[in-house]
Formats: C-alpha cells, sequence, structure tokens
C-alpha cells in the first residue's frame, strides 16, 4: 500500500532519505578510497551521516516544542517490519566492493546512491531510519478511515511508534514529521 497524496516539505523529506542513508556514509568513511584525499573524503561522509539526522533530531524537537501534534484514527495497517531488510539491501549491497580505486568506480558509486536516493525519495521511503529502529520503534503504513470523519484525512499516513500493534480505528496521537510521516511517543 502506498501513502497517497503528495509531500510538501521536500527539503525536510530529502534531509530525511539522507538521514535514513547515515549507516551508509559511515561504512563509506571507514572503507575510504584512493581516489580523494582521505580528510576530504571523511568529512564529507561524515557530514552526510551527521547533519541530516541533526536534522531529524531537530525535527522531532520543533514537532514536540510546538506540540505540532495531529488526531489520526487509523483504517487499515500493515506492519513494515519486512521494510527493514529491504533498506539494508538497498543501502548497503551496492557499495559491498573493495575499493574505489578509479574515477569510473566513484562515478559508479555516485550513481548508485543518487538511484538509492530517488527510490527512497519517489516510493516514499524517507521514514526508514536506524536510529528508529535502534530505540525499538515500529513503523506502519496505515490508511485512511472508512469513517468519513473529516479530522481523520482522507490519505494514508506512515506512523512510527513503539506499539507492537496497531489496530483499525485505534486513535492516534501523533507529531508530525513530514506531512506523511507521524512520530508517536509514550508507548
Amino acid at each position: 500500500m502506498s501513502v497517497v497524496g503528495r509531500e510538501r516539505l521536500g527539503v525536510a523529506r530529502l534531509l530525511m532519505v539522507l538521514s535514513s542513508l547515515a549507516p551508509l556514509f559511515v561504512l563509506m568513511a571507514i572503507r575510504g578510497n584512493s581516489m580523494i584525499p582521505e580528510a576530504v573524503f571523511v568529512g564529507v561522509c561524515a557530514g552526510l551521516a551527521v547533519l541530516p539526522t541533526l536534522f531529524l533530531l531537530w525535527r522531532v524537537r520543533t514537532a514536540r516544542k510546538t506540540n505540532d501534534r495531529r488526531d489520526l484514527t487509523a483504517g487499515r495497517v500493515e506492519d513494515h517490519r519486512n521494510h527493514v531488510l529491504i533498506y539494508l539491501f538497498a543501502t548497503l549491497l551496492p557499495f559491498y566492493r573493495e575499493d574505489i580505486a578509479s574515477c569510473r568506480d566513484l562515478a559508479a558509486m555516485a550513481v548508485a546512491l543518487a538511484f538509492i536516493v530517488f527510490l527512497f525519495w519517489r516510493l516514499n521511503l524517507h521514514y526508514m531510519n536506524l536510529f528508529f529502529a535502534l530505540f525499538g520503534y515500529q513503523i506502519f503504513t496505515v490508511g485512511a478511515p472508512d469513517d468519513d470523519n473529516p479530522k481523520s484525512g482522507k490519505e494514508g499516513f506512515i506512523l512510527i511508534t513503539r506499539r507492537k500493534h496497531l489496530n483499525t480505528n485505534d486513535r492516534v496521537f501523533a507529531y508530525r514529521l513530514s506531512n506523511t510521516v507521524y512520530l508517536e511517543n509514550g508507548r
């Protein structure tokens, strides 16, 4: 099930995609390469790992501080634990090579990374983040309820929560991280 609707927080969404790729950038920094000076390569990789993740933390903090919460009602619910496997293969497998030894290797890596960012962006997978998994959060795709309630919304959304289960018609009070991604605390 895809989340319907247009995500209007484009920069936030892009930074969330880059934040989800933070483990990849850490691995790339550790592996290094023979094309770019060590300090530059490690600095760029560290920046790509840390800055988007700091943005994500800032977005969560801002949503809490401004009480940017929504009262949502769950329609059809899908558990997406299997997306973690997709996430791991999509981000790590293309870069499991020994070394970036030529300009072609560097270009191939950059194109593969661009494909991954595009796919995460286009498929609305910007909610995939290792940090959510580390802190015990689950990810659910939630469809709009069939109750004709204008406050529930007519579009689906992604819920990041510590709940182990989410049922149809459950009410959720969650912070808005983007127009389609919500974070529920306290469970």
